[in-house]
């Protein structure tokens, strides 16, 4: 117990018993309609049994409209929480626990749902994303309070399924991001301007969540360090510094939260999350499903479609990426941990366990999440557990993972961590579709 990473953590209203969270990533592992499936819970179940300390749940809509894609569980309507009480059910089996991700995706999306498609995506601007150029509409003041309220809805229903807290995902781009982003949000109501004003959205949701479910409920949120929407495409305003994130967070912890997670980038994907390679030929592949998306999916595709586009993408990608990545964001999270009394996780690449150590070492961050090399190593833990530094196989930071979930399902897809052999690798990924539940009976 003197391994800094198997220390417990504890929170307001939560002990986790280790060091390491699964930062939130999923597949499209649910149905059509955002009711979850067996495969979603032995997901889930992989990374309990790996002995991570606590799973934050893969991206869960607090509405059908604010879903970035298809097939992953919402938790938009009573009937929900059956399904996510089996989730945090079996994850409780192996001491781990379970906070649900309450996200909306505002005008970032990936792939539309039919019912959404002509429909501009609810924003806190009228601005389309630059990326894949998704129709946008400004939110009224009357649909941002009904927006609120979804997430005030959401976090009850987790409580009555019994879940152990929520995070707001008010980072990577979503739509409490594009609040917060002075890059994004151009509102002169109550909800833009300066910084309390565009953290009014956030704070109103833990407000109405402390209202609704009590004090003694784990509340998160997940904060962008610095937003630098100009990383791609230079002439886009910068957005959020460090400086805005310290007040940022000053104003949560005031209004009820129990911790910040902390990652950069006002966008996903962004150069600098999720950190590592840009894999353009395995997105030519998996992109032309947006053709059909935002006005600039067709242009997106052609571009990767051919060697010339595709060392043109990389360039620009590749204009501020690290080569240092791993942990990068960890100084940030240090300016922001001085600044408030809650407990602080950090995110960006990690995997290397005297990393890990010297960051919990030095109060940098008091625990960290991590997702990709938990996808190709769920019992990632068990080695740090064993004193290593590495496991046999480690994740390379690839983002192939990232890259094939927009069709196909998630999992490790870099096939030299198979040995070449593709079947296993195949095998791997089809695992969590095993058990049924009507296997055994």
């Amino acid at each position: 117990m003197s391994d800094p990473i198997l220390q417990p953590l504890s929170f307001r209203n939560l002990t986790v018993k280790n060091r390491v969270f699964r930062s939130s990533v999923g597949g499209r592992f649910d149905n059509y309609d955002g009711t979850g499936t067996y495969a979603r819970i032995n997901w889930e179940a992989q990374f309990a049994r790996g002995g991570v300390g606590a799973i934050i749940s893969a991206f869960c809509p607090v509405s059908a409209e604010g879903a970035h894609m298809p097939h992953f569980a919402t938790i938009e309507a009573d009937d929900r929480v059956p399904f996510w009480r089996e989730v945090g059910r079996r994850v409780h089996e192996h001491d781990c626990r379970f906070i649900l991700q309450l996200n909306h995706c505002g005008r970032q999306r990936d792939i539309t749902r039919v019912t959404h498609r002509g429909r501009p995506a609810p924003s806190a601007t009228g601005k389309a994303d630059p990326l894949n150029g998704f129709p946008t509409r400004r939110l009224s003041t009357a649909e941002v309070r009904a927006t609120i309220q979804e997430f005030v809805d959401g976090a009850r229903r987790a409580r009555e399924a019994g879940l152990d807290g929520v995070e707001l995902h008010g980072a990577n781009g979503y739509l409490i991001t594009q609040f917060l982003s002075s890059a994004i949000n151009d509102r002169e109501d109550e909800y833009g301007g300066s910084v309390e004003n565009r953290a009014r959205f956030v704070t109103e949701i833990l407000a109405g969540i402390r209202a609704r479910v009590g004090a003694d409920f784990h509340v998160q949120v997940k904060l962008n360090a610095f937003d630098a929407a100009d990383a791609v495409f230079p002439w886009l305003a910068s957005g959020n510094t460090i400086e805005d994130a310290v007040a940022i967070a000053r104003l949560l912890e005031d209004a009820g939260a129990d911790g910040l997670h902390v990652s950069a980038g006002a966008a996903f994907p962004h150069p600098l999350n999720p950190p590592g390679e840009f894999p353009l030929e395995v997105l030519k592949e998996t992109y032309d499903g947006m053709i059909s998306e935002g006005s600039k999916g067709l242009m997106n595709y052609l571009l990767l479609r051919y060697r010339v586009g595709r060392w043109a993408y990389r360039k620009l990608w590749g204009r501020t990426q690290r080569a240092d990545f791993e942990g990068a964001v960890a100084p940030l999270a240090g300016r922001l941990k001085a600044a408030v009394s809650v407990p602080v996780i950090c995110t960006g690449g990690f995997q290397r366990a005297s990393l890990i150590r010297r960051v919990l070492e030095t109060r940098l961050c008091d625990a960290v999440a991590i997702a990709r090399p938990l996808v190709a190593n769920p019992d990632l833990v068990r080695s740090y557990e064993a004193g290593e530094e590495l496991p046999e196989a480690p994740c390379t930071f690839c983002n192939e993972c990232l890259a094939n979930m927009i069709e196909h399902p998630m999992g490790c897809y870099e096939l030299e961590r198979f040995g070449g052999d593709r079947e296993a690798m195949m095998a791997k990924i089809m695992s969590v579709y095993r058990p049924t539940p009507w296997e055994g009976e």
